[in-house]
């Protein structure tokens, strides 16, 4: 999934975004040291892992808004040219496993989860760099420790939150 295309900023207007995407696409937002995946659902929604809530707390698969899944980071739309399902069989194989809480950073992450989406298989392109140069690992903890920082902060005053900055932009 290295080969990206049609990238999106945050001062574009939400409604328009959302129906410029179609149901079942690999969305990816880019965090500090790391990247995020989702898959695109509908109706302004995508179904996602979580992953770290907390510090060293996982959270579930869940369907969220798209303001949500990118928090304020943008997001883009990733192409693969390995894709086995498309479309509704892709938001069907992903709503399948809502509510799933088996998060694991290696071997079932965000990136697992949309890669078994779309092609059946569950990989991860993102950790397997990160085997391969474990400088970058340190780099992604740090991302992660920066992210959960931030999302605390954002919890503590809803209003410096990046997603409502998004919202008010679709209102």
């Amino acid at each position: 999934m290295n080969d990206y295309t049609k990238n999106i900023g945050l001062s574009d207007h939400l409604q328009a975004l959302a129906m410029a995407l179609l149901p079942g696409m690999h969305l990816i937002t880019e965090r500090r040291g790391y990247v995020h995946h989702g898959i695109y659902a509908g109706n302004g929604e995508v179904v996602h892992y979580v992953g770290f809530k907390r510090f060293l707390r996982s959270g579930p698969v869940e369907k969220t808004s798209l303001a949500d899944f990118s928090g304020g980071f943008g997001f883009r739309v990733a192409t693969t040219s390995q894709a086995r399902y498309i479309g509704a069989e892709v938001v069907r194989r992903a709503a399948s496993r809502l509510g799933e809480d088996d998060y694991r950073l290696l071997t079932n992450n965000c990136e697992h989860f949309c890669t078994w989406c779309l092609s059946g298989e569950s990989r991860s392109d993102q950790v397997r760099a990160l085997l391969k140069h474990p400088w970058r690992a340190l780099l992604a903890i740090v991302g992660i420790l920066s992210d959960l920082r931030a999302r605390r902060a954002d919890q503590r005053n809803p209003d410096r939150r990046a997603g409502s900055h998004f919202e008010q932009l679709a209102a």
